[in-house]
């Protein structure tokens, strides 16, 4: 079983990255997206998305990342391609999902599956930038406004040289809202010549096995059911073995609440942290009494007085 573990942006960074991919159980990362539009970026505006590009391309665990690209220019994004390519990621993703009104109107993310030529002119351009060696894989939802031109949009991606597809089962006009149409995964999986990994609503072992059936797919992209249980992915491959309980995450907590301090602005580390406390209140009753405990604070020294005063963050 391949888990991959999705980019959510403003939520699943490089800091969080860390912590859940020191739980276990990932085999690779997609970062969030990094927004492409008319020119060249340098280089170290992928290190800031991607601070993984500093250690070959890996978590701190050793987890592989791809950094993942938005936007709607070819040729643009070839160009950054190539430069990104140069900086060691574990390969390249092309963003075809991001259901964001504002990345929208600026024709990103889901809204291009509108267009199946330009998915294919996009995928195709990145291909040609980059080494043979380096992997291109791509996300998309199953469309924009309904799903008309689902098919069309993947066998696009496949067809231009993309190696691997991941789908999030639901349009853009879906949002979040459950359920995730599994099903319409194994349309795409029977039409393309290219691994097809599911994605979207998995919260359980039971969902995951649930959403393999459907799908007709042995990979899998978690994204908030692994924040909301970072013992998911371990969960899934040694069904027999304890659950992760609350002590053993605690150390992780405490290093994600260190590792935002270098880059998250003080008046906004807490809310950072209660994003994440509030996923975890799915699964853990102590993550209820955390947020409680902090669901009125912002001053980082006060929070890490209340939660991690006597829980060191692992080396």
């Amino acid at each position: 079983m391949l888990i991959l573990l999705a980019p959510m942006e403003g939520l699943l960074d490089a800091s969080l990255r860390d912590a859940l991919t020191r739980v276990g159980g990932v085999d690779r990362c997609v970062s969030e997206f990094i927004r492409i539009t008319d020119q060249l970026l340098p280089a170290r505006v992928f290190i800031r998305v991607v601070p993984e590009l500093l250690n070959g391309g890996r978590t701190p665990a050793g987890t592989p990342v791809r950094a993942q690209l938005l936007g709607s220019d070819p040729g643009c994004l070839a160009d950054n391609a190539a430069l990104l390519a140069t900086l060691g990621p574990a390969g390249i993703d092309l963003n075809f999902g991001c259901p964001a009104p504002t990345v929208n109107r600026h024709r990103g993310g889901a809204v291009l599956l509108d267009e199946p030529e330009l998915v294919y002119a996009i995928v195709s351009a990145v291909r040609r930038a980059v080494p043979a060696a380096m992997p291109v894989s791509a996300k998309m939802r199953l469309g924009h406004r309904d799903e008309a031109r689902m098919l069309d949009c993947a066998r696009a991606i496949a067809d231009a040289g993309a190696c691997e597809l991941v789908v999030h089962a639901r349009t853009k006009l879906h949002g979040y809202r459950p359920p995730a149409y599994w099903e319409r995964i194994r349309e795409i999986r029977d039409a393309v010549r290219i691994p097809v990994v599911a994605n979207g609503e998995i919260w359980t072992v039971d969902d995951a096995l649930r959403c393999r059936e459907a799908s007709g797919c042995d990979a899998l992209m978690l994204g908030r059911g692994m924040v909301a249980d970072p013992g998911l992915a371990l969960a899934l491959r040694q069904p027999a073995e304890a659950p992760l309980e609350w002590a053993a995450l605690l150390p992780q907590l405490a290093l994600y609440w260190q590792r935002i301090a270098g880059h998250v602005a003080p008046r906004h580390r807490a809310g950072r942290l209660k994003q994440w406390l509030n996923l975890l209140r799915r699964r853990y009753p102590q993550a209820q009494q955390a947020f409680d405990t902090v669901r009125t604070v912002s001053d980082p020294a006060l929070v890490a007085q209340q939660l991690f005063a006597e829980s060191p963050a692992p080396a």
